[in-house]
């Protein structure tokens, strides 16, 4: 009995969705759990599975279009049934009568001006005259085209006609049809000379034109024509750039910058990395203790972690820490949840799976939903200095970046140090700016001290 694929729930908040690809093409043969399309939502990508092992009779929803809940994206034959039209039953296309000749890559095709309906069935097979077993894109392209498809032979799974044999059929149609060019009209005429008295007088202009006369503008053949290519912003491209805008013009926003020694820190990790490698399996990076001591600054500074709701504030006393990785289709914000009660390992290991489930884009709903405050690393990509964007409606952001070597007076010295620029950008309606400086320095004394860090952290 044939199955329809229908778009599932898609999580909370999210309604609609773009098919993003289909990973099987109708007549192809599939097992149940297997994948079959993509579905593109704003925040994360989709897989729709076969809920029957058969044949993928129809592909209703194409490449591009937007789905809602519950539409129908195709229907999964058993396997020897025929195909689907849009529907279930038998349905018979009248194709259409057109004036103008079709072409495929320049190529006109045979058509046939008086073809008579032909019926089309889901159950039907080729050993029946009246009916054929043909694709629906093959049906659409013979309508379209006003081909009699009932002659041609399908080359698809049991005999199944395709687009590619309609169109073959088309193009020898044409070729039976179509007479042969002789080698005096391929000919280009040579040109014929002009008489004086016939040729265009040539216009005399003087050294400056007389005002208001135009003057013919001479481009070169060489001159490089100027390329552009239009693309589809992605679902989740066009979410990043509506969210981005919205912090910006709902959020007083502001941010307030400082930098921290990272001598320290990197005198532990040179220590521990092959010990911590060897007993937990993961690397030592500079990321758990910025979680870490963001952790200790929302402790002492709680309005950081909190969000407005109408005219309340709402305070959490828990640590939902947004982690932003970048992928190719754009940022997304994986949370680490209870940050504060992870150890150094659980943190590294933690964000190290959220990091490849988001470039492998496996990452579900729930992995992006419910942070109370985010880090982000522009340091990786070389960014020195930078101004984060609020990920609303937390009101509070932190921005890593570069060590870069730099002189630094101490006691009355210059020495060189591994140094830092940070960056926090805060929501001013709830958060001072004395809140949010001291919020900062508190993250600097942490990392600058790694055992104050694991102390109070």
């Amino acid at each position: 009995m044939p199955v329809e694929i229908r778009v599932p729930a898609l999580g909370e908040s999210i309604v609609e969705a773009t098919v993003s690809k289909w990973l099987k093409q109708t007549g192809d043969p599939v097992t149940a759990g297997e994948a079959l399309l993509e579905l593109e939502t704003d925040k994360v990508n989709l897989e729709v599975p076969a809920e029957q092992s058969g044949v993928l009779g129809a592909i209703l929803k194409a490449e591009g279009e937007t789905v809602q809940i519950g539409d129908m994206l195709g229907v999964i034959d058993e396997v020897g049934a025929g195909t689907h039209s849009r529907g279930r039953g038998s349905t018979t296309v009248q194709p259409a009568m057109s004036t103008q000749p079709a072409v495929d890559n320049g190529q006109p095709l045979a058509t046939t001006p008086h073809s008579a309906p032909v019926s089309m069935s889901p159950a039907s097979g080729a050993n029946n005259p009246e009916e054929v077993f043909a694709t629906p894109v093959a049906q659409r392209v013979a309508a379209e085209h006003n081909i009699d498809i009932r002659g041609i032979q399908g080359s698809g799974p049991g005999g199944r006609i395709t687009k590619e044999d309609v169109l073959r059929h088309g193009k020898q149609g044409t070729a039976r049809t179509q007479p042969a060019t002789t080698v005096a009209e391929r000919s280009i005429a040579a040109p014929q000379p002009v008489s004086p008295a016939a040729a265009p007088s040539r216009p005399e202009y003087p050294l400056r034109p007389p005002e208001g006369a135009s003057v013919p503008t001479l481009v070169s053949a060489a001159t490089p024509t100027r390329r552009e290519e239009r693309v589809r912003m992605s679902r989740r491209r066009q979410t990043i750039a509506r969210r981005l805008v919205e912090a910006q013009q709902q959020a007083a926003m502001l941010t307030t910058f400082n930098e921290i020694d990272m001598s320290a820190v990197m005198a532990v990790r040179q220590r521990r990395k092959d010990a911590f490698m060897q007993r937990h399996g993961i690397g030592l990076g500079f990321m758990s203790f910025f979680a870490r001591a963001t952790v200790g600054a929302l402790k002492a500074f709680p309005l950081l972690n909190a969000e407005i709701q109408g005219d309340e504030l709402v305070i959490k006393h828990y640590y939902d820490l947004g982690i932003a990785v970048g992928t190719d289709e754009g940022l997304v914000v994986p949370v680490v949840r209870d940050a504060d009660r992870k150890s150094f390992a659980q943190i590294e290991r933690e964000i190290a799976d959220l990091a490849r489930r988001a470039r492998d884009n496996t990452l579900t709903l729930t992995d992006l939903q419910g942070g109370t405050f985010t880090i982000t690393n522009g340091g990786i990509y070389g960014s020195l200095m930078s101004t984060p964007i609020l990920n609303t409606p937390q009101v509070g952001i932190l921005g890593m970046h570069k060590i870069e070597e730099r002189p630094l007076a101490i006691n009355g010295a210059v020495v060189i140090r591994p140094m830092m620029y940070v960056a926090l950008s805060y929501d001013h309606r709830i958060v001072d700016g004395s809140e949010a400086v001291r919020f900062l320095v508190r993250i600097k004394e942490l990392v600058e001290d790694p055992e104050v860090l694991l102390l109070e952290g």
